[in-house]
């Protein structure tokens, strides 16, 4: 059993992933669907860039919310990019996603290079600390999260358009800032690609419960053995996501078999 002082801790860092899971697993699908699996990569690393900026420059860094507002510009820059490439050079965006993302680190760690905590924050952002989220911290992704999942229901061709690539934008500059760009990417991707070959009626709810063990295990681990959090669920994401996809293989193999014995 856990004590009163671990589940206080736990209890915020569940909220976090569940925020995260509940419109990354959405998106995530998208990315898939569209082929550009390295933006997310892309824009996580671009906002913890404008993060990075913020806390260089003293007179950013103490204006109000400048690590909200700071990374989103960033993000959203990032995003109109990739938005207006996509129309210009489609058969290589995934390449220069890529090449985007791997410039946007390299800047990172060159301009946090002779920072004395620069080693400190580029661990923060990449692996992020979301064992140490307080309730406070939630608000803004819960309003944010509530919008964007209120948009998509009741304006679903939003994510075929470019609203897409706005909505991408503000969801992860807010997720950086929670759990890390490793648990972004992973959460994004490994829900959606567990359940990819399934039946589309069932994809989505069987995303999130793949999503939803992930951030489970991965949380009790990191507190048990005193882990570092993000890398915990990172790997219990991977592992959730290979059982699913398992899983899901031989329903669809049983299935196929049925179909075929009821058509004899």
């Amino acid at each position: 059993m856990f004590d009163t002082d671990l589940l206080s801790i736990l209890l915020p860092a569940f909220v976090a992933g569940i925020l995260v899971l509940s419109t990354h697993v959405v998106l995530g699908q998208q990315v898939l669907k569209r082929g550009i699996i390295f933006i997310d990569l892309a824009i996580a690393q671009v906002a913890a860039l404008g993060a990075i900026v913020a806390h260089l420059n003293h007179d950013i860094e103490h204006l109000p919310f400048s690590n909200v507002w700071m990374p989103a510009l960033f993000a959203l820059a990032g995003a109109g990019f990739i938005a207006w490439l996509s129309k210009r050079m489609a058969d290589e965006l995934e390449a220069i996603i890529g090449c985007f993302y791997v410039l946007a680190a390299v800047a990172a760690m060159l301009m946090l290079s002779n920072d004395p905590h620069g080693a400190e924050m580029l661990k923060q952002l990449m692996s992020g600390q979301i064992l140490w989220v307080n309730w406070s911290q939630l608000i803004l992704p819960a309003v944010v999260s509530v919008g964007i999942l209120s948009l998509i229901y009741v304006k679903p061709a939003l994510l075929d358009g470019r609203g897409f690539y706005i909505m991408f934008a503000l969801v992860i500059t807010l997720s950086v800032e929670l759990v890390g760009v490793y648990l972004v990417f992973s959460t994004l991707i490994l829900p959606a690609l567990a359940v990819n070959k399934f039946k589309v009626k069932y994809r989505l709810p069987t995303a999130y419960l793949v999503g939803l063990v992930g951030y489970i295990f991965g949380l009790i681990l990191s507190a048990r053995f005193d882990l570092p959090s993000g890398a915990a669920i990172v790997a219990t994401l991977a592992v959730s996501a290979i059982v699913f996809r398992l899983m899901l293989g031989k329903l669809a193999v049983v299935d196929a078999e049925k179909n075929k014995l009821t058509q004899n």
